[in-house]
């Protein structure tokens, strides 16, 4: 067993030390911490010392902060074992396992109602930030077409979002150079929605980014009206802008819950969408999808064919040789569920959110932002005249006392002096743990309100996740 978090002599001398009970005669009972060691270890013994470090992590169905799942059922955890070692790019020596990715982004392309599914083309990803990004490169790859077909500069290019987008898209305008354009959101516009939006497109913009689920708070912005103020623009100065839909969230839940709800290729201006199998894919991670309207919505220039292990084959990634298994379990969910059993399980998740937010709305020290009836996720702030030696870090870290990962963070530009704290509701938070939450929850306010004097400060910092 290990004892590499007890003692601070180990931990000074950087080593990883061994308890004696469990130590074998004639090893080691010290291993370097940060150096490769010099010799073998038994594989038991390697073993119990990842085993023991990696118990120090939280209660995956008590974390509240992240989107990304952590359960998948024996079958699945079957498959996965018997597929670890499947590389997806060789798809010449897991043929199978190509052409099962093939109907996983064309499900997902029937899916998200792309008017012809047998002529869309999409791709598998290390998670839904590469899968972002790929999108994010089609949108300025056409654009510079566009551009040089018409004689005009390249050197410009920008992409419009919203200040509270994932910071996949910060990585993306600066890894390929693309000036971020970021419209602010307020308390009378809480996301995107094509307000002003003419004030931030013009010949130079490659795309707009509508996110189905924000980050921050989990609401959808409304790509039907995104699109609506880019048909206003398009007949005031004939610049046709395309829309890509960061779904990494709603993409797995919108078509489920919400059908009748038009943010997907049924808009015109859709032009691609991305999603995360590893979030309400219900897949462990890592795992994402992107898929364009059609064929032509992705250069051909950017797919590069590749002669690997003895076969041609067309890429589009940023990663090379990546895990198969993952895709694997997609289409295992995708056989397991169907459409009904997806919907069931998004549902009752929305249910606990529901839950969880009108419990909270009751509370007379919580405002909330928004409710969890888009994806089940949901914020609130401290109200005014509550607080007074408190704040929401403090309700937190009172939280995490008893197992609940619950972050509170500021809100982005123009907003970050307003702090709120957020609920992720994924499959496995069931409705007796919600109410066992509500109830530690007004202990721990109970306990702050009561306070005859200021908790301390210093040291506090947001617990984002995503």
């Amino acid at each position: 067993m290990s004892g590499s978090n007890r003692g601070a002599e180990s931990e000074e001398r950087d080593v990883v030390a061994l308890n004696p009970l469990f130590a074998r005669p004639g090893e080691a009972t010290e291993l370097p911490r940060n150096v490769l060691p010099a010799g073998e270890s038994l594989p038991e013994t390697a073993y119990q010392i990842v085993h023991d470090e990696a118990m120090l992590d939280g209660n995956a169905r008590l974390n509240l902060a992240t989107f990304v799942g952590t359960w998948m059922d024996p079958y699945a955890q079957r498959l996965y074992e018997e597929t670890a070692d499947k590389n997806m790019i060789d798809k010449d020596e897991y043929p199978a396992t190509a052409a099962i990715e093939t109907r996983c982004w064309k499900m997902l392309g029937a899916l998200w109602n792309a008017p012809d599914p047998e002529n869309t083309i999409g791709t598998s990803t290390i998670g839904s930030s590469e899968a972002a990004m790929l999108g994010g490169l089609a949108l300025k790859r056409r654009w510079q077409h566009a551009r040089r077909a018409a004689g005009k500069p390249t050197d410009r290019p920008n992409l419009v979002l919203s200040s509270a987008v994932q910071v996949c898209w910060e990585k993306f305008c600066n890894y390929w150079d693309v000036e971020a354009r970021y419209v602010p959101i307020s308390l009378e516009h809480k996301v995107l929605d094509g307000f002003e939006l003419e004030k931030y497109v013009d010949e130079n913009t490659i795309g707009v980014v509508a996110i189905l689920g924000v980050t921050y708070t989990g609401m959808y912005e409304p790509v039907t009206e995104i699109a609506a103020a880019l048909d206003r623009i398009q007949a005031s100065t004939g610049l046709d802008v395309p829309i890509h839909v960061d779904g990494a969230s709603g993409a797995m839940i919108a078509p489920f819950i919400q059908p009748e709800l038009e943010w997907d290729f049924r808009v015109p201006r859709v032009v691609s969408i991305n999603t995360s199998g590893h979030k309400y894919g219900l897949v462990y991670p890592g795992l994402g999808w992107v898929v364009w309207r059609d064929v032509a919505s992705l250069p051909e220039d950017l797919v590069f064919r590749v002669s690997y292990l003895g076969g041609d084959m067309p890429t589009f990634a940023l990663n090379f040789s990546r895990p198969g298994a993952q895709v694997l379990l997609q289409y295992y969910l995708f056989l397991r569920l169907g459409f009904d059993g997806y919907r069931k399980v998004q549902q009752a998740s929305q249910d606990v959110a529901l839950y969880l937010s009108g419990e909270i709305a009751k509370m007379p020290q919580f405002d909330l932002w928004n409710d969890g009836s888009d994806i089940p996720v949901f914020a609130w702030s401290i109200a005014q005249g509550h607080g007074r030696y408190w704040n929401l870090y403090h309700l937190s870290d009172r939280l995490r006392l008893k197992g609940w990962l619950v972050p509170a963070y500021p809100m982005p530009a123009d907003l970050e002096t307003l702090t709120v704290q957020r609920i992720v509701v994924r499959n496995g938070l069931s409705m007796d743990l919600a109410h066992s939450l509500i109830d530690d929850l007004r202990t721990e306010v109970d306990y702050l309100e009561a306070l005859s004097g200021p908790m301390p400060v210093e040291g506090q910092h947001p617990g984002f996740h995503h």
